[in-house]
């Protein structure tokens, strides 16, 4: 049966409360009601067999399901024999099919007011307190059942359910307090199978929802409440608080402030517009210092906003972002990883964030980190402009994985030819074989490995398409440019010093410092 609420002119439903309104409304002409008979109700009283007469057609009525028109005929039986109990308790039953449970307990409570010994009164009562979310009260009904009837199973069944109900409330408020907001969704579904016309329930669910970055679920509660009621005060502040958390800050304003005139006192809402015009004063000025260039003042103000409200995502996954771009201004650029990497966590669909990081981690030569953002952003953004970026961090992963030749030589990547051909000669010198004959296994072997990475990158760096093509990143050993694996550096060291086939030798009597080498041929 599901919880729907049927807006109905107020006076089609006699509120009557107590002896006085009783003998009033015998004396009241109904014809301000579109669903009374056309006769006064003094008239109506004269005849209480016509009101047994309307009941019997309710009652027909209600076996059909057509619950509208055996409402219409028991109000009718009401206004001529306003005394009679079971008459309310019967358009009680009727206003409950329609889902119309608080109407239901108005009628519920003025029939056990005329008849307190009326069990089904009391039933009603207790099923509508329920419906309501009321648990307490729904409890003492049944209780009440219990002592008219002790064993009737309905009564204990509902009593049960009355108790459960309390219990996933009081589930639910602790889940609140320590913030276990999927906790709390889970005790309000079980609550609201039972409480199905609760709006204290929804609302508590909308917020929760809200607040675990489900908004359109939580949109989806608020709004059908607004659409029953729309000066819900509670429902305005979850609609307004979607908004705010999916950073349109100025429309959750005007809901905060709507919630606020239907209830001054709402604390939440105001806590929360607080909050939104704070959040959006303080990251504008921090926009404001990044566009001035005052890099410092930027990254201090998106410090500051990130501290106002820690559950809103979407706009401090900005803030995060913001202070990243102003870090990396600063050179801060691990703070700035660290910046964006909090971003994502926040919202894994950032692309600016995954962008940001990736260049963060270009400028730190952190290439394979960079290479898996910027695939992650070319799989959600097929553009060229990704694409590119992507290549360029292959591109440098790519060479970041080769020997460094320039790192060899000990030269810059600028060297001319001349400068090439000087750090040749001193490196081969320094590490050739037959300076560190006397040297242990280990030394020659190191010194072995050494001789031939010089050689390998004289090879390269001295012959100018190779070093292009080693400079553009590609690899010399797939293109045949270089052989690596059948590289003999001592015929490159015989060539660049005269091309002599006889031996080398170094005078172990010489200093044998770097610069102080001295040759004999064979």
């Amino acid at each position: 049966m599901a919880a729907v609420d049927i807006d109905v002119p107020l006076e089609t439903e006699p509120q009557i409360h107590n002896q006085e309104d009783l003998e009033r409304s015998r004396c009241t002409t109904p014809q301000s009601s579109p669903f009374r008979h056309t006769l006064t109700l003094p008239h109506l009283q004269e005849f209480p067999s016509q009101a047994e007469g309307f009941k019997e057609q309710g009652n027909a009525l209600y076996s059909k399901k057509d619950y509208s028109e055996a409402f219409n005929y028991y109000t009718k039986a009401i206004d001529t024999c306003p005394k009679n109990a079971s008459y309310y308790g019967n358009r009680a039953a009727t206003l409950m099919m329609l889902c119309r449970f608080r109407e239901a307990l108005e009628d519920s409570q003025q029939a056990v007011r005329l008849d307190d010994c009326f069990m089904k009164g009391h039933l009603r009562e207790g099923k509508c307190h329920l419906s309501l979310g009321n648990a307490m009260a729904a409890s003492r009904c049944f209780q009440k059942v219990l002592e008219l009837e002790p064993s009737n199973r309905e009564a204990q069944q509902e009593n049960k359910n009355a108790a459960t109900l309390l219990e996933y409330e009081r589930m639910a408020d602790f889940g609140f307090e320590k913030r276990d907001f999927r906790k709390v969704v889970y005790c309000m579904d079980r609550a609201l199978a039972l409480a199905t016309a609760c709006h204290r329930f929804k609302i508590l669910k909308a917020e929760c929802l809200a607040l675990l970055g489900r908004y359109p679920e939580a949109q989806s509660v608020a709004s059908d409440i607004l659409r029953m009621d729309s000066t819900n005060a509670d429902a305005l502040y979850v609609r307004g608080l979607c908004l705010y958390y999916e950073d349109c800050i100025d429309k959750a304003v005007q809901f905060f402030v709507q919630a606020l005139r239907m209830a001054p006192d709402h604390e939440k809402a105001r806590l929360a517009c607080r909050n939104a015009k704070a959040l959006k004063a303080k990251k504008e000025e921090g926009n404001q210092a990044f566009k001035n260039s005052n890099y410092e003042a930027a990254y201090q103000l998106y410090t500051e906003a990130l501290a106002i409200d820690p559950n809103n995502i979407k706009t401090n996954a900005k803030l995060y972002c913001n202070r990243a771009t102003a870090g990396a201004k600063l050179k801060k650029l691990n703070q700035a990883i660290e910046d964006c990497t909090s971003a994502i966590k926040l919202d894994d669909t950032y692309i600016k964030a995954y962008l940001r990081r990736a260049q963060c981690y270009m400028d730190t030569e952190q290439y394979e980190e960079a290479v898996r953002d910027y695939e992650k952003v070319y799989q959600t953004e097929k553009t060229s402009d990704h694409k590119h970026l992507l290549k360029t961090a292959q591109l440098q992963l790519k060479r970041s994985k080769r020997k460094d030749y320039y790192k060899v030589l000990g030269v810059g990547k600028n060297a001319t030819e001349d400068e090439i051909k000087k750090a040749y000669r001193k490196r081969a010198l320094m590490h050739h074989p037959d300076r560190h004959s006397a040297a242990t296994p280990e030394v020659q072997k190191e010194e072995e490995k050494k001789f031939k990475e010089v050689g390998e990158a004289f090879t390269v760096l001295s012959d100018p398409k190779k070093k292009i093509r080693y400079d553009n990143g590609h690899d010399l050993d797939d293109d045949g440019c270089f052989d690596g694996g059948d590289f003999d550096a001592n015929n490159i060291f015989r060539a660049f010093f005269g091309g002599h086939g006889g031996g080398f030798s170094f005078d172990s009597s010489q200093d044998s410092g770097p610069g102080n080498f001295f040759f004999q041929f064979g």
